[in-house]
């Protein structure tokens, strides 16, 4: 092989290699650009949920929602911020509520339901209402400090 050929064959193998590293480079970019837009995205979800907990929770003190569906909108929010947030004794009660009244049927199957079958399920729930009415609202108070808190509140 002469020396002209080796030049030619090793300018085309450096060629190679920083077009390679040039790709290389741009797929690095475009990683980091995608993680910056997943975690301002992550950032902005967790955000809303915080004000829509801290809504619901200042609607569960002032008694502009019931008990039941203020539970189950805290215990959403909680579980999308962290599935493990609903563990936390502070806000247990709030699963408690859930557990006790998931079963109640809501919305349109709550329209086909006898006038007896809702009168029913009305005392079953307004009697859960009841019980856990202050459990539910330290809950809320929890929450309001949580989200002050917040993100060194998370863990």
């Amino acid at each position: 092989m002469t020396t002209t050929i080796a030049l030619i064959l090793l300018a085309l193998g450096l060629a190679i290699i920083a077009g390679l590293g040039a790709y290389a480079f741009t797929l690095w970019r475009e990683v980091r650009r995608r993680e910056a837009l997943r975690e301002d995205e992550l950032r902005r979800a967790h955000q809303n949920c915080l004000d829509n907990l801290e809504m619901v929770a200042s609607a569960l003190l002032q008694e502009q929602v019931e008990v039941t569906e203020g539970a189950w909108r805290c215990k959403v929010l909680l579980e999308i911020l962290d599935p493990r947030l609903i563990e936390r004794p502070d806000f247990q009660a709030f699963g408690e509520v859930y557990a006790r009244t998931s079963h109640l049927h809501t919305h349109s199957a709550r329209k086909a339901l006898t006038p007896r079958e809702r009168m029913r399920e009305d005392r079953e729930r307004l009697s859960v209402e009841d019980e856990l009415r202050q459990p539910v609202l330290e809950a809320a108070q929890a929450v309001l400090a949580f989200r002050r808190g917040w993100p060194g509140s998370l863990h």
